[in-house]
């Protein structure tokens, strides 16, 4: 998506949450005078674990005021700025940490569930005055050819907005710094923030629409060359679109329920043309995938056919092999059992018994000749009248 520019909103368009958090207890006071009982040695570090807080920041008129390293520090931050908005993003937060989040921001069990498992269909659910959204971003990565796909839960609510990340896509990093590089748009508030990561969200499909349109026209080359691994190749990239689909077909309804509140929530009017372009790029992207499902449903098709077409011809090829192979073996065999007609008479007239009927017949000789000639010239007709010579 191109990089639109930027507005500057009157100051008294910005919306501002009404309610206060108390403030945060005092610290106790260390103990003072000499330590009593034995001391131990300091406890030796743990190992490095995981970092889900990738950023937290409080913002005030759309400027970071702060950057707290934990979340009980981003708590007590925000208390202390009334007019302030917190930007918390996390990736794959640990169950209490999400938990301390509910608390704090009276966020909704259910929603919260949904962000420890993950694995949710995209999704716009309001929560009383918190809106909890979940996307499906992807990325398409060249030296597999495959697309990736990453799930991103969001709680916004009046002065907050949670980012929960399972997977490496979207860079939210990038659009942080592109709201806090146009702090006339982030001083709208959450909702600002809100349609910067739908933006990034519905950018992130462009490359891959491109990838995929790629794969595809090298499918079709690869059909017609007569590759015996397309048709894996296709069930794979079916498979992706599917997924594909069932990321951008929500989202699509996702953005038309935000368009329909709003006159009831009073969003800004350039958000509101910030969002009917998400929306158009989303509905595009949308209708791209689903020509993809049906194009490779066609080649998925066309290729079952010509691999049909190939099985005949070889089977042909076979049948015309066996037939030219048993007409081979009908003149051997016909010609061997010519041979064998005069080879039979002269064997038996060959033998040397004094009592043969035909040893001392002067037309024996003659007669053999005759017979032998009679037998090959008969057994010649009959194979020559069937074909077989």
């Amino acid at each position: 998506m191109s990089e639109r520019p930027d507005r500057r909103p009157s100051p008294s368009a910005a919306k501002r949450s009404g309610w206060r958090r108390p403030a945060a207890p005092a610290a106790a006071a260390p103990p003072t005078g000499p330590p009593t009982g034995p001391q131990r040695a300091p406890a030796a570090a743990p190992p490095p674990e995981h970092r889900s807080v990738i950023d937290s920041a409080v913002y005030r008129d759309g400027r970071r005021i702060a950057s707290p390293a934990t979340l009980a520090e981003t708590f007590r931050q925000l208390r202390e700025e009334p007019d302030g908005m917190a930007w918390i993003g996390l990736h794959r937060p640990t169950e209490p940490e999400l938990h301390s989040l509910a608390a704090e921001f009276n966020l909704h069990e259910l929603a919260v569930e949904d962000a420890l498992e993950a694995h949710q269909r995209p999704k716009l659910e309001r929560y009383g005055d918190t809106l909890f959204v979940v996307l499906r971003a992807a990325r398409y990565l060249d030296a597999q050819e495959e697309v990736d796909f990453a799930e991103l839960h969001i709680f916004v609510g009046p002065d907050f907005l949670i980012t929960v990340r399972h997977g490496g896509a979207p860079d939210l990093s990038a659009v942080r710094r592109r709201m806090e590089g146009n702090p006339e748009l982030l001083s709208l508030g959450p909702e600002a923030a809100l349609y910067a990561i739908l933006d990034a969200v519905v950018d992130g499909y462009a490359p891959v629409v491109e990838g995929v349109q790629t794969d595809i026209d090298e499918i079709e080359t690869e059909v017609f060359r007569g590759d015996p691994a397309v048709s894996r190749r296709i069930y794979e990239l079916s498979r992706e679109m599917v997924e594909f689909q069932r990321a951008t077909r929500p989202l699509v309804g996702m953005l038309h329920g935000l368009m329909a509140g709003f006159a009831k929530y009073g969003t800004d009017e350039e958000l509101q043309r910030y969002l009917r372009d998400v929306a158009d790029h989303v509905t595009h992207t949308s209708e791209r995938v689903d020509g993809f499902r049906q194009a490779l449903t066609e080649i998925l098709t066309v290729n079952a056919t010509l691999v049909s077409q190939q099985q005949n011809a070889e089977m042909r090829a076979l049948a015309e092999a066996g037939f030219e192979q048993n007409e081979e073996i009908k003149k051997i065999s016909s010609w061997a059992a010519i041979l064998f007609a005069p080879t039979l008479v002269g064997t038996i007239y060959g033998m040397n018994f004094e009592t043969m009927p035909e040893l001392h017949w002067a037309a024996g000789y003659p007669f053999a000749i005759m017979l032998m000639a009679v037998v090959c010239t008969s057994l010649y007709v009959i194979f020559k009248k069937r074909d077989w010579l």
